[in-house]
């Protein structure tokens, strides 16, 4: 019979990312965020869904990095963490290529809005909150770069992320015995 410490230490990390992925993939945030924004608006609610979904899985993606810089469980749930939305993003592709038949690179999109949203963040200056960054980046991403609501949907999902993110982590780092309570910022 296997110890259960052992079992613990060999799925404790997956159901760190199946939980976090549950968590990335969740929309009643999205929703919620959608609904409130004006519907005379210069964003289209289908574009913000859209946007926040990708801004979602990113802020879950970049938190894990940075709430884990020097934990050693970092490595055990960002790698994986990443394999897991690309095989949602390339499953995704599939079907909605199938559904218009055009070919679509979801997990290409979810790259480019890292991309787009670490720029945004390395141009802040001193100790600035990332959220004034990503606010501004998210309504560029929308098409709507002087929508006042827009950015504030974008700052408000990256906060709300990054909360729940390192939250999170934080417990997940304090019950992992390897760690102790290290590791979180």
């Amino acid at each position: 019979m296997e110890n259960n410490t052992d079992q613990n230490e060999i799925e404790e990390p997956q159901g760190h990312v199946q939980r976090l992925c549950g968590f990335a993939l969740e929309r009643e945030d999205i929703k919620w965020l959608v609904e409130g924004l004006p519907k005379d608006g210069a964003i289209d609610p289908n574009t913000a869904e859209y946007e926040l979904q990708l801004l979602k899985i990113v802020s879950i993606g970049w938190g894990i990095s940075y709430f884990l810089q020097e934990d050693p469980l970092k490595d055990e749930i960002l790698e994986p963490y990443w394999r897991a939305v690309q095989e949602f993003a390339e499953n995704l592709s599939q079907t909605t290529s199938l559904l218009i038949g055009k070919d679509i690179e979801y997990f290409e999109m979810i790259k480019a809005r890292l991309d787009t949203y670490v720029q945004a963040m390395t141009a802040l200056t001193g100790d600035a909150d990332p959220t004034q960054a990503v606010g501004p980046a998210f309504a560029r991403c929308c098409g709507c770069e002087d929508d006042p609501f827009a950015a504030l949907a974008g700052a408000k999902l990256f906060a709300n992320t990054m909360a729940h993110t390192r939250s999170y982590l934080a417990k997940a780092v304090s019950e992992d015995a390897r760690t102790g309570d290290g590791g979180v910022q």
